[in-house]
């Protein structure tokens, strides 16, 4: 019997030094891996199973897709909802039981978006109010570029006001706690209201003498209406931009340009004050060539359009307004006179389509028409009180030259319409064959 009890009790030590040989630790290790590197909802999240010494497992996702695995490597788990999410792994083996939980934090999904509205209209001051769409941030950071305010950091912007013209960038970076999002808008800023406009008499009446046509220059900005107002004399337009006045007596008027733009109204005076009318149109510096210098410098002109004509000129529509033409026969100006427009085609010039007649007296001296208009009597003209006393014969010797020996010399016409005037010689211009006269010319006006 005690053979038996000692053999018995050997077994059973036995049988317990081969239970601890087999009793195995279980580790229980993982990792994950963010399949974006964010931390952004929808994610994926893959799982790298480090465990040691277990047989079986038990992962559970919470608010994960699956939520649960019982695979050894669960693979990519999927999460759509923010916040904190518990992953847990149970793994064990036939001698043990272990687990491990971790923690993932998962930030919002963001979509960042606002609206930018200007109030009123554009000019400046322009004020802009803000509409934030965004969804899914928790921090807010606004910047207004040369705005009032300059910045701002909250999820309802303020309204910002921009004086500055040009374009203006409004930026919102939001941010969900681990990521940032950025949206942009640009806020256009025109000028400010500016009213102004020139005040200016026509091409014709530039000896500012009744009757007057005056141009008004608008050089208004950022309005939306106008309206002009006179003191007098008869507006084209009482709105239009592009406006011209007229005034048929002497005077001084005031003309009045108000503009609005829906954020302020302005207005603007300036005077005009219009003469008497002389009659008479005064004329400087009228440069004409000899007949070798048409194609350079001109022989023919006009006094109602105060305008030179060359060679090449195209006469078609104003062949009829010419009145003067210069005939120089040399450089050396031996001999000289103005003859009639329709006379062009005698003396080495084209013919002038519409050309009409014009008389002259080129030389006093020798008329015998009992014509006498000297050099003071055409500086004191003052009106045309002296020109419609003159008389020049249609039958006078007016068609004789000149030369260059009377200086300065004055020559009179009247022309095809029944106006009359005097040219003064001032110089003789030696320059080959591009010599040419320099005169001024006193003329009644056309009207």
């Amino acid at each position: 019997m005690k053979t038996k009890f000692i053999s018995y009790t050997l077994f059973i030590l036995l049988l317990a030094a081969c239970y601890k040989e087999v009793n195995r630790p279980v580790t229980v290790d993982f990792a994950y891996v963010l399949a974006d590197s964010s931390h952004t909802v929808p994610i994926t999240v893959n799982i790298a199973n480090r465990t040691t010494g277990a047989t079986g497992f038990k992962w559970t996702f919470e608010g994960g897709e699956p939520a649960t695995s019982e695979y050894e490597s669960p693979g990519a788990i999927s999460f759509s909802q923010a916040g904190p999410h518990k992953i847990t792994l149970e793994a064990w083996n036939d001698d043990m039981r272990s687990s491990k939980t971790i923690v993932l934090q998962l930030d919002s999904a963001v979509q960042v978006s606002f609206d930018a509205e200007v109030q009123v209209n554009d000019f400046s001051p322009v004020e802009v109010k803000l509409t934030n769409h965004t969804e899914g941030a928790s921090s807010y950071n606004w910047t207004f570029q040369d705005g009032e305010p300059a910045t701002a950091n909250t999820a309802v912007p303020p309204m910002v006001t921009f004086t500055k013209p040009g374009p203006h960038i409004i930026t919102l970076r939001v941010s969900n706690g681990g990521q940032t999002f950025t949206a942009t808008k640009t806020i256009n800023v025109k000028a400010p209201l500016l009213t102004d406009f020139t005040l200016n008499p026509g091409p014709f009446d530039d000896d500012y003498e009744a009757p007057l046509t005056a141009v008004l220059g608008g050089k208004s900005i950022s309005y939306l209406t106008q309206q002009w107002q006179s003191t007098g004399g008869v507006l084209n337009s009482d709105t239009s931009s592009a406006n011209t006045i007229y005034f048929a007596n002497p005077g001084t008027y005031t003309v009045t340009l108000t503009n609005t733009n829906g954020k302020g109204t302005q207005s603007v005076n300036k005077t005009i004050t219009v003469k008497a009318n002389s009659h008479l149109r005064t004329i400087t510096d009228v440069k004409l060539g000899i007949s070798t210098a048409h194609a350079d410098i001109g022989c023919f002109y006009s006094t109602r359009l105060r305008k030179i004509y060359r060679k090449n000129d195209d006469l078609t529509k104003d062949g009829k307004e010419i009145d003067l033409v210069f005939f120089g026969l040399g450089r050396t100006f031996t001999y000289n006179k103005f003859v009639s427009p329709d006379s062009s085609a005698s003396y080495t010039f084209p013919a002038i389509p519409g050309a009409t007649v014009t008389r002259f007296i080129n030389k006093q001296e020798q008329c015998f028409c009992g014509v006498s208009f000297g050099v003071s009597d055409f500086d004191n003209i003052q009106n045309d009180a002296p020109l419609q006393a003159l008389q020049l014969p249609v039958g006078a010797t007016g068609g004789l030259q000149f030369d260059q020996t009377v200086l300065p010399r004055i020559i009179l016409f009247q022309t095809a319409d029944g106006r009359k005037g005097a040219i003064k010689i001032k110089d003789y211009v030696l320059e080959g064959n591009t010599a040419y006269i320099m005169a001024d010319i006193k003329v009644q006006k056309y009207e």
